[in-house]
């Protein structure tokens, strides 16, 4: 059988360099303008195309993917506002450092700005969230003028190399004019010779890093996003058996050791109401951080390493060190594993108690995170005991913003459960859409734990014929955004429940009956527990468990737990001047 092309040659240029650059999977918007790469992309054999309506939730359906495969997926739109409605999942890629590549189609230069309907200036659009934007020149039915051809496949090729090799975000701009339908059994052209792209590469001398860590007594490594390094175990040993290191992670980290800590902002959110705070945190400052892995999301740990620096800064990562804490002092680009290795030998453990001391309020932070379970009533926070009691193994996790994650990283997370969130900037629109794209490319089991908004919000990433029968959806229904409860502000003033909380009195069975997802509901902690089990053991149909909790009463618990550890942990161990140091 033929291979099936449009008769454009710009578009055959685009799709063979996409194959060639190692794209499998194109994320299509219907339209007219982009026909030509809709015909083309959707009839190469080494392609699989997908069909996405809402062009918000195909582009982070996309982002999903490229979450999985950690490897460039296109996402292909028509000309005007459909563009512009990719630049949600295009600015999280560009703040995750995902390689997701937009292809839109356009008008030609002499139909722009006349009047044409589904025409904007969409040259540069996405110019201040993208690593590199090709605007190709435009071309016609099996004409084929070699300098235009030249140009347009250097454009194309270039953007395809700076996503996967600067891993990130790009956008070829393509004009098409009519006719849009025209089709061929041969391709028109031959794509010239092309270099790959040589990014320099940094050599590194890490003789300040290796003394400052032999020098130092308080280290403490903080890790963000971790998608797919696998962190060699020689290395995380190295670091939870130091007694002058503490290492500190998130859920989405996906690294774990037994003493690692894992709940940080249970430890930091107490001791801002102590009377000798400041003390407490000068006790825990770290002389010397050590950050790898990408952005973080406590809040509280910003806070504190901002306002109690560090003397030196190091972050390790191969493309980027943010200066979130305003004290960085060099970056190695090269990866964790590549990093420590040829060092190792040479970093030597500290006389220190740093750890063993903050240790001791990690443990009782655990043990009195159990007990305060037993104090409460059924509310969001009641809700993830359950949830962490019941996730399957290997189980991979997707957390919607702003509540749901944060929840989530007061509790341990488990190695063999991968979590991730779309934390690059941190929005509500395409947590839903980011997870069934993730799961699609996965073919393994994936859960989605969200809030009410952020589902509603993105309730048209339900709108596709590829949900994975083993999907499954958690989502937390408090009748409003929960999390404007916790964060400062006045609760009781008329106009907070309806522009800030934004209340309602939705459910989302009628959802799961329109696009067929089994529905179950659960309203207390009985239920939960009755239903969870079962929940999790279905895979014959993709399904939703809601879980309805009281609004009035969430922020309460919440914040009651704080105060409940501040209670009932010994914070003035740690300043106690007699306890035993340990090398």
């Amino acid at each position: 059988m033929n291979q099936i092309y449009s008769s454009i040659p710009s578009a055959q240029l685009i799709v063979e360099l996409c194959v060639q650059n190692g794209i499998e999977h194109v994320v299509i918007s219907p339209g007219s303008r982009n026909a030509p790469l809709t015909i083309t992309f959707a009839n190469h054999p080494n392609i699989s195309a997908y069909s996405i309506v809402d062009e918000r939730c195909a582009a982070f359906f996309a982002l999903g993917m490229t979450q999985r495969f950690n490897a460039p997926v296109a996402v292909v739109c028509t000309s005007g506002s459909a563009l512009l409605n990719y630049y949600p999942a295009v600015s999280e890629a560009f703040y995750s450092n995902l390689p997701l590549v937009v292809i839109s189609a356009d008008r030609p230069p002499h139909l722009i700005d006349i009047g044409d309907g589904q025409t904007i200036r969409q040259e540069d659009v996405f110019k201040n969230n993208i690593l590199y934007s090709a605007n190709l020149k435009g071309d016609y039915h099996n004409s084929v003028d070699s300098s235009m051809l030249n140009y347009n496949a250097k454009e194309s090729f270039t953007a395809l190399q700076i996503a996967i090799k600067r891993q990130g975000p790009v956008h070829i701009n393509a004009p098409f004019d009519e006719p849009l339908y025209y089709k061929t059994d041969h391709m028109s052209i031959q794509l010239p010779k092309l270099e790959e792209l040589q990014l320099s590469t940094q050599k590194f001398d890490p003789s300040d890093f290796i003394s400052s860590w032999n020098s130092s007594a308080k280290k403490m490594v903080l890790v963000g996003v971790n998608l797919d390094e696998e962190i060699d175990a020689e290395i995380l040993n190295l670091l939870s058996e130091d007694p002058s290191v503490i290492v500190m992670t998130e859920i989405t980290s996906n690294i774990s050791e037994e003493n690692f800590f894992t709940n940080i902002d249970s430890i930091l959110a107490p001791i801002e109401s102590e009377s000798n705070s400041e003390a407490l945190f000068e006790a825990l400052q770290p002389e010397v951080l050590i950050t790898f892995g990408g952005l973080i999301v406590s809040k509280k740990v910003k806070k504190f390493l901002r306002e109690f620096k560090p003397h030196q800064h190091f972050h390790i990562d191969p493309r980027e060190a943010n200066d979130t804490f305003f004290s960085l002092t060099q970056h190695f680009e090269t990866s964790v594993n590549e990093f420590f290795k040829p060092i190792q030998p040479a970093l030597k453990q500290q006389k220190s108690s740093y750890f063993i001391k903050w240790n001791q309020i990690r443990l009782q932070t655990l043990k009195f995170r159990e007990s305060y379970k037993q104090e409460i009533e059924f509310t969001d926070f009641a809700f993830y005991y359950s949830l962490f009691d019941h996730l399957p193994k290997d189980e991979t996790v997707h957390f919607a913003n702003s509540s749901s994650i944060r929840y989530a990283n007061l509790f341990d997370s488990r190695r063999e459960i991968k979590a991730f969130a779309n934390r690059g900037t941190s929005g509500i629109d395409g947590s839903t859409s980011t997870a069934i794209g993730y799961a699609v490319a996965s073919k393994s089991p994936t859960t989605l734990v969200t809030g009410d908004l952020s589902f509603f919000y993105d309730s048209n990433a339900l709108w596709n014929n590829y949900i994975p029968k083993d999907f499954k959806i958690i989502l937390l229904n408090n009748s409003g955004g929960g999390i404007f409860r916790i964060l400062p502000g006045n609760k009781n003033e008329d106009y907070f429940a309806n522009y800030f909380e934004t209340t309602h009195d939705l459910n989302a069975k009628h959802l799961c009956d329109m696009y067929h997802i089994q529905y179950t509901e659960a309203h207390n902690s009985i239920e939960v527990e009755r239903e969870l089990p079962s929940f999790f053991e279905r895979n014959d149909s993709p399904q939703l468990i809601e879980i309805f909790t009281p609004r009035l009463e969430n922020d309460k618990v919440l914040l009651e737990y704080f105060e409940y550890l501040r209670a009932h942990i010994d914070f003035q161990s740690v300043l106690n001047k007699d306890y035993i140091e340990t090398t």
